[in-house]
This record gives structure tokens, sequence and C-alpha cells, in this order.
């Protein structure tokens, strides 16, 4: 018995090890990473003052001989997180059977490794989340083009993306204030299934039910939309949000509270949006060198004055009329990206 509960021990450690370090150095969340460790000082003390180490007996173990034979190179911390949460989930379920035994020590009460159990699922889907909202957060450069049904001109939304994305354009975001949410939804969800096929992240403008609905990869909310932390309450934790500012200072409030990229606009004049407020390159600029999240220039950028944005530091440009207003979007679309990457 003793034997058991030393292995499952020392394999749950283990693996709450090496998520406490993804958590601590991958994504740099100290209260996982706190969290983590305490679970697994937490665990530790269930074999304080039994004889566990006299009782392990490794020449004895069938399945020493084994030990490494399975092993693989993990795909990523996807993979990594996935092995080692099954390997703590897997320890502590034996423990919580074992423990239903005649003549175990009476520490061993099933029921609190249950427990234990139970929070182990609960800070894998945390970490999980958590990393594929990194991963998506990484997706946010290059070209976001806004797709409005307004500038449109009758072209169909879905095919306009498909050749935007074809194009270089690496988030589709729809921006919809006028129609049905009906309608909308609809939209979004044909959006949503193009951008996944083809590797972009879809983005929905201010409706947060909509973006839940289509399972978007996030929402964008301007200064007068739902406060932050109450679409991030609603959001799940792989949902990006991105938030519309014209000054540092809101900028530098929106990182504070949880906006996982800014938009910073308008750099130049533009009719698309009646209700713009000018930011400018200047702005721009000092937005770059205060945050530490991904920003994102929009307003008036075109291929003749992209390179100027790129310039002072933007991480991604967002376009709507540029694009949508081409006869051929694709192409539109590859000329932004190329004036993009010149120096």
């Amino acid at each position: 018995m003793l034997r058991v509960m030393d292995a499952n021990l020392n394999r749950a450690g283990e693996g709450l090890r090496v998520l406490e370090e993804v958590a601590r150095f991958v994504l740099n969340d100290r209260d996982l990473s706190r969290e983590l460790k305490e679970f697994r000082h937490q665990l530790s003390q269930w074999g304080q003052g039994l004889p566990l180490l006299w009782a392990r007996a490794i020449e004895k173990d069938v399945g020493a001989p084994m030990l490494g034979a399975s092993l693989r190179g993990r795909e990523g911390f996807v993979d990594l997180v996935r092995a080692n949460a099954r390997r703590v989930q897997e320890s502590l379920r034996v423990l919580e059977e074992f423990g239903q035994l005649p003549g175990v020590p009476s520490r061993m009460v099933p029921a609190q490794f249950e427990q234990m159990r139970f929070r182990a699922y609960d800070l894998e889907q945390r970490l999980l989340g958590k990393l594929s909202r990194e991963e998506k957060v990484s997706k946010l450069k290059g070209l976001y083009v806004i797709i409005d049904p307004q500038a449109l001109k009758g072209k169909n939304e879905v095919e306009v993306a498909r050749q935007a994305i074809t194009g270089g354009g690496g988030v589709i975001q729809l921006r919809d204030k006028l129609r049905d949410k009906k309608e909308v939804l609809a939209t979004a969800q044909a959006l949503r299934e193009v951008c996944a096929e083809m590797g972009a992240l879809f983005i929905v403008n201010d409706h947060l039910d909509v973006a839940l609905a289509s399972a978007a990869d996030g929402l964008h909310l301007g200064q007068k939309d739902l406060p932050l932390a109450s679409a991030r309450s609603y959001l799940p934790l792989d949902k990006i949000i991105g938030c519309s500012t014209a000054t540092l200072e809101e900028a530098l409030r929106a990182q504070a509270e949880g906006a996982d990229y800014v938009g910073v606009g308008s750099i130049f004049p533009t009719t698309t949006k009646e209700d713009t407020r000018p930011a400018g390159l200047e702005t721009l600029q000092k937005v770059k060198e205060a945050v530490s999240i991904p920003v994102v220039a929009i307003g008036g950028i075109n291929a003749g004055n992209v390179a100027q944005v790129r310039a002072v530091g933007a991480d991604a440009v967002a376009v709507i009329s540029a694009i949508l207003a081409a006869e051929d979007v694709a192409a539109a679309a590859r000329r932004m990206t190329a004036a993009m990457s010149k120096e």
C-alpha cells in the first residue's frame, strides 16, 4: 500500500510542477502559478510522517524496465499541459480508489482525493484556455480586415472575407450596427467557418451575444460599449478582447482592465465611421511604447500611407474601405500586405 501511495504522490507532484512552470514562465500568470504551487505543497503533506521512502523498491517494480519506452516528443505547450494534467488526475484517482481498501493509513481520505482530482480538472481547463488565448493574441499582426455591410456595396460578406484572407488578411472582424441580431448571427457563423477553414482569427464587434453564439475567437469593444471586465466575465478564457482607444490614457486603462489588444485611431481622416476621434501617428507611437499588448492601428489607412503606420510600431493595421471598396479584394489585400512589409 505504501508503495502505491509513494508512486502516485510522486507522479502527481511531478505533473503539478510541470503545470506550475507553464503557468509561471510561459503564461506569466502569477495567480495560476501560486495556486498550482499551493496544490503541490498540499499534496506533498499527505505523505509526511509515513515511511514512503523506505517502502520504495525500484528494483522490484515490474514497470521499471519499461520506463521511458512510451516517451515521445511533445507537440507544444497544449500537448504538454494535457499530458501532465492527465498524469495528476490519474494518480489522484488511484489514491482515491486505494484509499477505500481496508487497512490503509487513516490520512488517505478518498473524498479529499476526489476533491483534489476535480480541482485538477479545473486547473487544466484554465491553463488550456489561457494557452489558447495566448496563441490567438500571437496572431494579431499584419492585415486586420473589418467587414462592414455598409461598405460592401452589395458584395457578399463571406466571399469578401475569403478573398481578403487569400490576399494576406490574418484577422477578420464583423462590424454590423444596422441589421437585426438574427441576420448578424447568421453572417457571423458563416464568417467563423471561413476563418476557421483558412486559419484566420474571427472577431465580432460590439455584440457579446453574437460572439458567444457564433463561437468567435474574440470580441471588440468601443469606449461606449460593455465594460471590459463585464465582457470578460461572460467570455470563455480562450477568447480575446480588443478595445478601441484614441488616447494613451484610454489604451493604458484598457490594458489594465484586461484587454488582449488595443485598437488606436483614427490615425488618418476617414469617412467610414462618423464618430471617430483623431489619434494620429504620434499617439499611436506613444501607445506602442507604453503598452505590452498588441496595438492595431485603424482609420484612413491605405497602401499609400500604411508604411508610416508600421514605422511607428503598429503590430497590425485595420482597414475597411481600402479593401472592401476594391473591385478585386484579394489583389487589394496583397497590395496592402506588400506595402506593410516595405522598410
